[in-house]
């Protein structure tokens, strides 16, 4: 990694064990991205094989959205009864169930069921290893350990993409057969089987989160388990503190704590996460990890180098992500998000306006060399930009910044907000392509990412470096 991890002033901190832990945790990121990515290389397959309509490839594309919105926002309900571990393993199967019946659908419908079961388990994946994480890091670091969780997930798209390029370029389409008489679209899907059936072979051997243990009253396993990771005095404080967050208000966590019952409505620590995990969406980022492969054939690229195009975006994304980590913890979380929102608007208008200089040819959109350039490289510095901001911090926020007693139901309603919002941008796109075009759609995103920069400077509050019993909501 590319900034070590400061040293604890308590020798007896197990900080190694805590980053592997933590990492482990992430695999649940890694397999949401390459769940994400992989369904951008299987577009064409989809519509051969299924006969699907444009509105019928976006839900497909979209389907997995769905249960992605009622995993997250039962993940939450679940990780106050199971354990953030025990839902961590629920989704680690239906990972691997997901994998194996996508590839193997043979009809419209079971494809989306198969997409939806990986839905519930991104869903899940998606607050529950940064809630993870958070409840087992130290504050010092742990914004560079939850934002190893984006680039999980950015590696686990730059690896769906890599291999969906591969694939099809043995196959010589993705609507080719390869292996066992199976086209490579399949093979794109049973790639996920493997790093599944790892995550859930690892996740039997890391403990439960201590602040889950002490909340459920299993004081004594929290005990053990925090003097494992720091140690024996330090682990008796921590109960301290933790015990100390919840005397106040000491009832089993449920939903309706994220009442304000003098205002009669949500807690505005619960809206601000809600406004974070609408805005992440609402500048259209899943519009190039879902369809990169369509929306670069539209402007007149092959198939094979949209794909490539996509392998290149994942690399500047993994770079970025690098970026953060090195970064999170020394200028904190609100800076990262302005300055993401206002490199966001400035390059998303820059692609806006390529493409709105094309010309239709045939149905397909035609830009000069000069303009497809301009889209190129705008496009790329956009994805820069995001997963150097709103990418990887809003779910480091997500998971420190509600107090412990409604973390896991706060990131229950933001979980769900959040897939809804990528629900709702992903299954749109291909009806606005063909409705306003490419530049209509990016001027929205566009726009998006111009609010998001008065909503982070207007509500958004610092987290950095404060321990997640100093939260307040």
């Amino acid at each position: 990694m590319s900034t070590p991890l400061p040293r604890s002033n308590a020798s007896s901190e197990n900080t190694a064990f805590i980053v592997l832990i933590s990492c482990v945790a992430t695999i649940g990121g890694f397999l949401f991205g390459f769940d994400s990515g992989v369904i951008n290389g299987t577009v064409d397959g989809l519509k051969q094989t299924f006969q699907s309509s444009q509105a019928g490839i976006g839900f497909e594309v979209a389907s997995m959205l769905l249960g992605c919105a009622i995993g997250a926002f039962f993940a939450g309900r679940l990780g106050d009864r199971l354990g953030r571990r025990g839902v961590l393993i629920i989704a680690a199967a239906m990972f691997l169930l997901s994998a194996l019946g996508a590839g193997a659908a043979r009809s419209s419908a079971l494809f989306v069921l198969a997409r939806v079961v990986g839905g519930f388990a991104v869903g899940a994946a998606s607050v529950m290893s940064p809630a993870y994480i958070a409840e087992v890091a130290s504050a010092r670091y742990r914004g560079r350990l939850a934002t190893v969780q984006q680039m999980a997930i950015i590696t686990g798209l730059f690896c769906a993409f890599l291999s969906n390029y591969l694939l099809a370029r043995a196959a010589g389409a993705s609507t080719e057969p390869l292996w066992l008489g199976q086209e490579a679209w399949r093979w794109m899907f049973w790639m996920q089987a493997l790093p599944s059936a790892l995550f859930l072979l690892l996740l039997l051997r890391i403990p439960e989160s201590p602040r889950y243990l002490v909340v459920k009253g299993r004081h004594a396993q929290a005990l053990a388990v925090l003097t494992r990771l720091y140690g024996a005095e330090e682990a008796r404080v921590k109960v301290a503190e933790i015990e100390g967050s919840l005397a106040g208000d000491p009832h089993r966590p449920r939903l309706s704590d994220l009442i304000d019952k003098r205002a009669g409505g949500l807690r505005r620590i619960v809206w601000i996460g809600i406004g974070l995990a609408v805005f992440q969406q609402l500048v259209g980022i899943n519009v190039v990890f879902y369809y990169g492969a369509v929306l670069w054939q539209a402007v007149g690229f092959s198939e094979n180098d949209a794909l490539l195009i996509n392998v290149l975006s994942g690399a500047l994304s993994i770079g970025a992500c690098l970026l953060t980590i090195v970064l999170i913890d020394r200028i904190g979380r609100r800076p990262l998000l302005w300055i993401g929102s206002l490199g966001m608007a400035v390059s998303l208008a820059l692609v806006t306006v390529a493409f709105a200089s094309g010309t239709l040819d045939g149905g397909q959109l035609r830009l000069s060399d000069g303009m497809g350039r301009l889209a190129l490289v705008a496009a790329n510095v956009y994805v820069v930009f995001f997963n150097m901001s709103w990418g990887p911090v809003m779910w480091v926020m997500l998971g420190e910044m509600f107090p412990n007693q409604i973390r896991g139901s706060g990131l229950a309603v933001a979980g769900a907000a959040q897939w809804s919002a990528n629900f709702a941008i992903t299954v749109s796109f291909p009806v606005l392509l063909t409705g306003i075009g490419l530049a209509g759609a990016y001027g929205i995103y566009t726009l998006a990412a111009v609010l998001s920069i008065f909503f982070v400077l207007r509500y958004v509050r610092e987290t950095k470096g404060k321990e997640l019993e100093q939260m307040e909501g």
